[in-house]
């Protein structure tokens, strides 16, 4: 997993995790909420492993681990991403990362309560920060830019 950023670090740490497939507007603003929400704070973004999302959400993903974490990475306001854990576990990520403030999106709502009873367990005073979904005008959804896709084809055959 990581760590050449953590070394010797001198800027607080937001962390935030995703699956990130078909990288899209609504990632991009996520991540930029994510960093401002600590000033002048390092991003750092888990991605979550092929097997992980399988597991979690019942589907593949379109785009590949590496794919997704090497796009993820090359955004301007990611200063690193990681991929996760082959077994999911916040426990194991936050003692790597020692996040300052933790970034969750507004459809993380499981996770959510993992985190938070986690940090509890541990003792630890990591600030946990949501943040909201974009306007409902964009494709702001991996799911719903899929669906497009689908129905957009259909169309044409």
């Amino acid at each position: 997993m990581i760590n050449k950023k953590l070394t010797g670090r001198k800027r607080p740490i937001v962390m935030t995790a995703g699956v990130f497939d078909l990288l899209h507007l609504g990632h991009v603003r996520f991540l930029e909420e994510a960093k401002a929400s600590k000033q002048n704070a390092e991003l750092i973004v888990i991605v979550a492993r092929d097997k992980t999302v399988e597991k979690r959400k019942g589907e593949k993903t379109v785009m590949s681990e590496n794919q997704r974490r090497a796009l993820v990475e090359a955004l301007e306001v990611v200063d690193e991403a990681i991929l996760g854990y082959e077994e999911f576990n916040i426990r194991s990520v936050i003692e790597k990362i020692r996040p300052d403030v933790i970034a969750l999106g507004h459809d993380q709502n499981s996770i959510g309560q993992m985190v938070k009873k986690t940090i509890s367990d541990m003792g630890l005073q990591i600030k946990v920060v949501r943040i909201g979904q974009f306007s409902e005008d964009e494709l702001n959804s991996s799911t719903e830019i899929k669906k497009k896709i689908i129905n957009l084809y259909r169309r044409k055959t």
